[in-house]
């Protein structure tokens, strides 16, 4: 069996330094090279990469800013990042992004290999993991999940699930990015008669109008300027099983039409071709959007709301419900702990506490994102609230912390004054004014040293 090559795309504005990477790295990589970032973004638009290997420091777009776009565009991409600016906090930025690791210039060679390798055979062990979002893990061969999360909230979503999956009818995902709406649709699907068949997701806002429609019905030869083969679309592909299409607010004027009329007619042509196709699919749809406001505004088709809008399920944020916060957390430490090497036995009640109150705007994609930074940047067997990204905890510490006599903590205050209000209120109890504050004992003592509070 010949092995799959993956395919790299080195992104540095220093030629020498590119194709040194790239004569060094083509025996075992699939190598293409652009001089900068927007370059990149244009052959990404055309093709899917395993590994992008950029600079931080370039000319127009940074690296950083890069990492984040590329993410939108292909989840699945794995980012390494190079810097001359090795600091701590240059390398929090990168991975926040979405970067899997970073490299000091100038690079050695040997570590860049050690590092892409890593990358790839750890994406490969999530796969088999069938990790995601909202932790559904799937019994082998059974075809049945285990969800962890038991608040009403996901328990009405799932109960929706039991509901629709086994019909045919289309349906409309809703809710905040990062919710896990691709996870519920894989459930929907794996729950439904066509479970045996194809599961293709689209990622509709990663692509333009042109390569959108050639990427959901194909094309054929000739059709366009680089069309060199007929090119199966997914409509096809997903024949007899389900389609997901993510950001489904996103497709332009001329592609709802023909999107609607697949759902009409379950037929359409490959671009450039006369030949009606047939296609049994289930589709699915999502987005973060508010569908019936932009068709009030007239940049999404009434008549194609209404044909995807037959079942509808909204997924809700995380800070609705965050009761499955602590199981969550502890799927995603066992996970990244794994995929890093490293030992770590669990958080402490303080970090649960303190995680558990953030608001989590980015939902459960953005708390994965703060697991694993907590996991790699961590050197303790426990994970604990000075572990903690400290945008998290400052968004506690300047939110009201308690009620005395109905009088609540004033958030202007500075760090000093709540510290002191919070001991008195306490009765000078360390651990009760630590759990005010959002903030583990051990830091509490800390900070009274510092700002000279000792008694």
């Amino acid at each position: 069996m010949s092995r799959v090559i993956p395919k790299l795309l080195i992104v540095e504005d220093e030629k020498n330094t590119r194709e040194g990477i790239g004569r060094a790295l083509k025996f075992d990589y699939h190598v293409e090279m652009a001089e900068n970032a927007e370059r990149a973004i244009q052959i990404l638009k055309e093709k899917r990469f395993d590994l992008i290997l950029t600079d931080v420091k370039m000319p127009g777009m940074d690296g950083v800013t890069f990492v984040k776009e590329a993410s939108k565009m292909d989840p699945e991409v794995i980012s390494v990042v190079m810097t001359a600016y090795g600091t701590v906090e240059t390398a929090v930025d990168a991975m926040k992004s979405g970067a899997y690791d970073f490299l000091i210039k100038p690079v050695n060679l040997d570590q860049v290999e050690a590092v892409l390798k890593n990358a790839i055979e750890g994406r490969n062990r999530r796969q088999k993991k069938e990790e995601t979002a909202l932790a559904v893990i799937p019994k082998k061969k059974e075809g049945k999940t285990k969800v962890f999360g038991n608040s009403a909230n996901m328990k009405r979503v799932l109960k929706l699930v039991e509901q629709i999956a086994p019909a045919r009818s289309t349906v409309l995902l809703t809710g905040e990015s990062g919710t896990g709406k691709e996870v519920i649709s894989n459930l929907i699907h794996e729950k439904s008669d066509r479970s045996n068949g194809p599961f293709i997701p689209v990622h509709c806002a990663a692509l333009n109008a042109n390569l959108l429609e050639s990427e959901l019905f194909g094309h054929e030869k000739g059709a366009f300027t680089g069309a060199t083969s007929r090119k199966e679309g997914r409509f096809e592909a997903a024949n007899g099983g389900t389609l997901f299409l993510d950001e489904i607010g996103e497709i332009d004027p001329s592609t709802q039409v023909k999107l609607l009329r697949v759902l009409e007619t379950r037929s359409f042509e490959r671009v450039g071709g006369t030949d009606s196709i047939e296609t049994d699919v289930r589709v699915i749809a999502a987005t973060n959007r508010d569908l019936r406001a932009m068709v009030d505004e007239g940049t999404f088709r009434e008549d194609l709301y209404y044909r995807l809008d037959v079942l509808n399920i909204t997924l809700p944020p995380l800070r609705e419900r965050r009761e499955d916060i602590p199981v969550l957390l502890n799927h995603f430490l066992s996970i990244c702990a794994a995929d890093n090497g490293k030992q770590i036995d669990g958080f402490s009640e303080e970090a649960v506490e303190a995680l558990k109150k953030y608001s989590w705007k980015g939902n459960v994609r953005e708390l994965r994102n703060v697991v694993e930074k907590m996991t790699v940047l961590s050197h303790s067997k426990v994970l604990d609230v000075d572990d903690i990204p400290p945008y998290i905890l400052n968004e506690k510490i300047t939110k009201p912390a308690a009620t005395v006599e109905d009088e609540t903590l004033n958030v202007s205050e500075n760090e000093m004054q709540l510290i002191v209000r919070a001991l008195k209120e306490s009765n000078n109890n360390k651990t009760a004014a630590a759990k005010k504050l959002g903030m583990s004992r051990r830091t509490l003592h800390r900070r009274i040293s510092e700002l000279g509070l000792n008694d």
